[in-house]
């Protein structure tokens, strides 16, 4: 089996050949997946993310939350605490800036920004996942660390994360670690996975 390293480089090269055509058309299918879920219907207050390294995109999935009313946010940097998120609302109006990583986070008021036990569904950006909802990311772990809290809940699950990607990024089997925070789904252009209980 490869290594982390080895299934980031592959699957990042699989995505930056991905032609403009391709990456929409998958953004489109995603986008119907994700709103005719129950995850979806039942969140008021989603994240998402602002697309980055030919990772899939959710712009039209962010204008059908504004549509229904929903609330979006889009996963801020802690300034303080370096490796952790924070969320900040996200409407149509929102001026952006850039991080140190070069992605868009919107300008708001420091009272505005939540934590992620505030949210009620978050899609999260992947580099691979396999079918016990294992999540590769880019290796910084921002989520693991800002999702930490729910590996001590036994009872209450919200928010929801939902992993978004494209299909050939699903792989047999990925190392987990302890504070490896489980994706509670996963949907790509083909399909919505629920991942299974490993035995």
């Amino acid at each position: 089996m490869a290594d982390c390293p080895q299934i980031r480089q592959q699957m990042r090269k699989q995505r930056n050949a991905l032609s403009s055509l391709q990456q929409l058309d998958a953004a489109r299918r995603v986008e119907r997946l994700i709103a005719s879920s129950h995850l979806f219907r039942n969140s008021q207050h989603i994240a998402c993310y602002s697309a980055n390294d030919s990772e899939l995109n959710l712009e039209s999935l962010i204008e059908r939350i504004w549509l229904a009313k929903k609330v979006c946010y889009l996963p801020v940097l802690d300034s303080i605490h370096k490796n952790r998120l924070w969320f900040a609302p996200y409407y149509p109006d929102s001026k952006l800036r850039l991080n140190r990583f070069g992605i868009p986070e919107p300008l708001c008021n420091k009272r505005e920004l939540v934590r992620a036990r505030s949210l009620d569904l978050i899609l999260t950006p992947l580099v691979a996942f396999d079918k016990e909802g294992n999540r590769l990311g880019m290796g910084g772990g921002f989520y693991d660390r800002s999702l930490a809290f729910l590996l001590r809940r036994s009872h209450w699950h919200k928010p929801r994360l939902c992993g978004v990607g494209y299909d050939f990024q699903r792989v047999n089997h990925l190392p987990s670690q302890p504070w490896d925070v489980p994706l509670s789904a996963i949907v790509t252009e083909c399909a919505r996975y629920k991942p299974e209980p490993s035995l």
